[in-house]
């Protein structure tokens, strides 16, 4: 198939080059140590803040490498010949955010409970912080592509896919906070995981059909 071939390829040549995996990880670590030497070492009180500085990290590392997303292959002709095979280009959009996700937000959710041991988390919150990583990093993934092909080509594609796509962040971020402090004080989780879900089901369609529009006007 055509669409696993596209998720084969962007999956190889990301894995060829090693950085982006990298630097995702260590941006994800990195900044949300940073937290402890500015708030201080109190347990309770990073006990307190663990959910929203976990999940707002998890935002700003995912930011990272969505300006490549389509990048590479709008540069060397590729995307030009994506728009001429039998497969949608919302299909094409899809695979390359499943090659993004794999390769950002996978790597957060490993990295995830490392973190909350860190931050001293109540183990009451980690099977919610778990489900939220999975919920809530797709989803990012699907709003970054709108904002990665609104940008092809533009210069500071970088800073204007930030601009773009963080005030959409926004939703997932709160709902994905409220889940783990739910959770850790002992608040039923389920509307906040479903409200999670249901933002997921909604960016499955629309967000590749809105990315792929983005991209046709580009290559026009």
């Amino acid at each position: 198939m055509i669409w696993r071939r596209i998720l084969i390829r962007d999956l190889r040549m990301s894995l060829r080059q090693g950085s982006d995996l990298a630097m995702v990880v260590m941006f994800f670590v990195i900044t949300a140590a940073l937290f402890p030497f500015g708030i201080g070492p109190e347990p309770v009180i990073l006990a307190r803040i663990a959910a929203g500085i976990v999940t707002v990290c998890a935002m700003l590392a995912t930011l990272l490498s969505l300006d490549r997303m389509f990048l590479n292959d709008y540069e060397d002709g590729s995307l030009d010949l994506m728009t001429f095979t039998p497969l949608p280009l919302e299909a094409v959009v899809l695979a390359k955010v499943g090659a993004h996700w794999l390769l950002t937000g996978l790597p957060l959710i490993v990295a995830a409970p490392v973190l909350a041991v860190l931050f001293n988390l109540p183990q009451d919150g980690y099977a919610t912080l778990f489900a939220v990583m999975v919920l809530a990093t797709p989803t990012l993934s699907l709003i970054g592509a709108i904002g990665a092909s609104l940008t092809l080509g533009a210069r500071r594609a970088g800073v204007l896919v930030s601009v773009l796509v963080l005030p959409l962040y926004i939703p997932v971020l709160i709902f994905a906070a409220g889940a783990i402090d739910a959770a850790i004080m002992g608040f039923p989780v389920r509307p906040y995981l479903l409200i999670l879900a249901a933002l997921l089901v909604a960016a499955l369609p629309l967000a590749p059909w809105a990315s792929a529009a983005a991209l046709r006007q580009s290559l026009n």
